[in-house]
């Protein structure tokens, strides 16, 4: 007995062009992470210093960190991105060379802001259980 089958024909998707957008860069002690995303938050692209290849404590040097926002800022550009406002986040040691690796592409950076969440004393401690 034959049965039918209907194979589903999927359009492919038409990306809007993207001209202005935000970067994220994430710079912890053991990576940086690049997210470059449009007005909405919408994620455009990515790039780590993982994904570019690098491994182990290679990731975390400034080197790697410039070469993954130079990678995100390729992608960015083939959706026709020209001018971001870059958010920094984190204590690690790619911060500054991720920010210049935008400088030298062609995109035009509107802001520069550093928003690494600072702890504020927390929470009240527990009582001390007396016996």
């Amino acid at each position: 007995m034959a049965t039918n089958t209907i194979k589903a024909i999927k359009k492919k998707k038409v990306l809007q062009p993207v001209t202005s957008g935000s970067v994220y860069i994430q710079s912890s002690f053991n990576n940086t992470i690049v997210t470059v995303t449009d007005d909405k938050g919408g994620v455009i692209a990515w790039a780590s210093a993982g994904s570019i290849g690098f491994k182990g404590a290679k990731k975390s040097t400034p080197y790697a960190a410039s070469l993954a926002a130079s990678a995100a800022i390729e992608k960015a550009k083939l959706r026709g991105l020209r001018k971001a406002d870059i958010f920094v986040s984190g204590v690690g040691s790619g911060r500054d060379s991720a920010i210049r690796a935008f400088h030298s592409a062609s995109i035009e950076v509107d802001k520069i802001q550093d928003v690494t969440p600072m702890a504020h004393n927390g929470c009240r401690r527990k009582k001390v259980r007396r016996v």
